[in-house]
C-alpha cells in the first residue's frame, strides 16, 4: 500500500485490533435470516450496486452488493490493496506483521507465496486425498451412528471431516490439532468486535509458528514439511506460518459450515436428498455448486483498500477507503445471468457464469477444489447411510452464528 494511503489512515487514528464492538451499519453484510441474507442486502442492491456504510468516525466503508460489480472489484488487482497491517496497531508476538497469509498480502509477495502452494491444490494433486477423505467420512458416520439418535451432526461429522483432512494435508501432529480445534470459529466471530477476532488470529498464528519451527528442524510428511524441504531458508517461519494459517482455517471452518447448512437445506425436500443418493456425478456436482452459491458461507470477501482517489460505479472514493464485496448478496443478485429466482434453492440450476462463493481474482480461495471434493464425498455418503435423516428440532431453534464472517451453526441435532 502506498505511503500516502497509510498516512491518511494513521491520521484517522484507527486500530482495528483494539475495536471491541462492531458499528451497527457494518453488521448488515454479516447478518442472516436463517440461511438467507437479511432483506436489507436486497434493498441496498436494488438502490445501487455500491453503498457507503455510515460510520461514526472518519473511515469510509463501501459495500458492493451487485454480482457484476463485485466480480469487477475482486478482479481489479491494480486499484486496491489487501494489506491490512496499517489498521492493526500491533497484535501478537510479532506485532502487526503477524497477520500474514495470502488474503491480506499484495503482489509481488502474494504472487511468490501463492506460487509455492498452488501446485498442491490442483485437481491432479488433490485426487490422492480422495481415499483419505472417504475413510474419514466413513469413520465419522460411524461415530454419528454410535452417538445414538438424536445426535449432533456438527460435532460428529461437519467439523471433524474437514478438520482431519486439512491436518493431514498440512502434516500437523495431534498436539497441534487439539490446540487448533477451539480457535477456528473464534477468529471469524465479530460479536466481540475486531479485537476478539484478531486475538484468536494471534493465538492460532503463534501455534503455527511453533509447528513450523519444529518442522524446520525435522520436516514432516505434509505440506509444511514439503515446503521447507523445497524452499529452505528462502521462506521465513512467519511467511510459512501465514500460508499454513490460511490453508488451515480456510480449509476446515468454511467447509464445516457448508456441511451443516447444506444438510439443513437438503432436508427441506426428500427429492433433494434423493439426488444425492441416486444421482449421477454430474447431478451431484450441480447440487454442490448450487449449495455453494445459495449458502455463500463466506459472507464477505477480504477487504480492499483504494490505492488512490477514484470513482467507483459513480461514487467517489478516497485513497484508503475500504471496499467490501458482499458475496452472499452478489450470489443472490437477480441481474446475474442464469440465476433466475436467485433467492430460491434450485438443485437443477445451471447458471451461465460462475458464482462468487470462493471469491474471484488473485485472492480466490486456493482450497476451492478441496472443498468441492469433500462436499461431493460427504453429502451423498451421509444421505445413503441415513435415509431417514431429519432435524431433531425446528429450524427456528437452531443456534445460527449471529455475526460471523463465516456463517454456520455450532450444533445441528438430527435424528435417524
Amino acid at each position: 500500500m502506498s505511503r500516502l494511503v497509510a498516512r491518511r489512515i494513521q491520521r484517522r487514528g484507527i486500530d482495528l485490533s483494539q475495536l471491541s464492538f462492531i458499528p451497527a451499519p457494518t453488521k448488515v453484510p454479516l447478518q442472516r435470516a436463517g440461511v438467507d441474507p437479511v432483506p436489507r442486502i436486497a434493498e441496498l442492491r436494488a438502490a445501487g450496486p455500491l453503498s457507503r456504510l455510515p460510520l461514526p468516525f472518519d473511515f469510509a466503508v463501501h459495500l458492493v452488493t451487485g454480482y457484476a460489480e463485485a466480480r469487477a472489484v475482486l478482479a481489479d488487482r491494480d486499484s486496491y490493496s489487501n494489506d491490512i497491517r496499517h489498521l492493526l496497531g500491533g497484535i501478537g508476538p510479532t506485532g502487526g506483521d503477524d497477520i500474514g497469509g495470502l488474503g491480506f498480502t499484495d503482489p509481488p509477495l502474494h504472487t511468490r507465496l501463492r506460487k509455492i502452494v498452488t501446485p498442491e491444490f490442483t485437481m491432479r494433486r488433490l485426487a490422492r486425498l480422495e481415499p483419505l477423505i472417504e475413510e474419514i467420512v466413513a469413520r465419522q458416520l460411524d461415530a454419528l451412528a454410535a452417538a445414538g439418535t438424536p445426535a449432533d451432526l456438527a460435532r460428529e461429522v461437519s467439523f471433524p471431516v474437514p478438520f482431519l483432512t486439512i491436518c493431514d494435508l498440512l502434516g500437523l501432529d495431534l498436539l497441534d490439532r487439539d490446540a487448533f480445534a477451539t480457535l477456528g470459529s473464534q477468529r471469524f466471530d465479530a460479536t466481540g468486535g475486531a479485537a476478539s477476532a484478531f486475538g484468536a488470529v494471534s493465538v492460532q498464528r503463534a501455534f503455527l509458528l511453533e509447528a513450523v519451527a519444529r518442522q524446520r528442524k525435522e520436516p514432516g510428511p505434509g505440506l509444511i514439511g514439503q515446503i521447507l524441504r523445497e524452499e529452505g531458508e528462502t521462506i521465513t517461519d512467519l511467511e510459512l506460518a501465514g500460508l499454513a494459517d490460511g490453508v488451515f482455517t480456510g480449509g476446515y471452518e468454511t467447509t464445516a459450515g457448508m456441511i451443516s447448512l447444506s444438510t439443513l437445506v437438503l432436508l427441506r425436500d426428500p427429492a433433494y436428498a434423493a439426488v444425492l443418493r441416486e444421482g449421477s456425478r454430474t447431478e451431484v456436482d450441480r447440487v454442490v455448486e448450487e449449495l455453494l452459491r445459495y449458502l455463500s458461507v463466506v459472507q464477505v470477501a477480504f477487504p480492499r483498500f483504494a490505492k488512490y482517489d477514484m470513482e467507483l460505479f459513480g461514487h467517489p472514493l478516497r485513497a484508503g477507503d475500504v471496499v467490501i464485496a458482499s458475496l452472499s448478496g452478489a450470489n443472490r443478485d437477480p441481474a446475474w445471468a442464469g440465476a433466475e429466482d436467485p433467492e430460491m434453492f434450485d438443485p437443477a440450476r445451471v447458471p451461465a457464469s460462475g458464482h462468487l462463493a470462493f471469491g474471484h481474482g488473485i485472492h480466490r480461495c486456493i482450497g476451492a477444489e478441496l472443498a468441492r471434493m469433500e462436499l461431493r464425498i460427504v453429502l451423498p455418503a451421509l444421505f445413503r447411510r441415513f435415509p431417514g435423516l431429519a432435524l431433531a428440532v425446528p429450524q427456528a431453534e437452531l443456534g445460527f452464528r449471529q455475526l460471523s464472517f463465516v456463517y454456520g451453526v455450532d450444533e445441528l441435532p438430527v435424528t435417524f
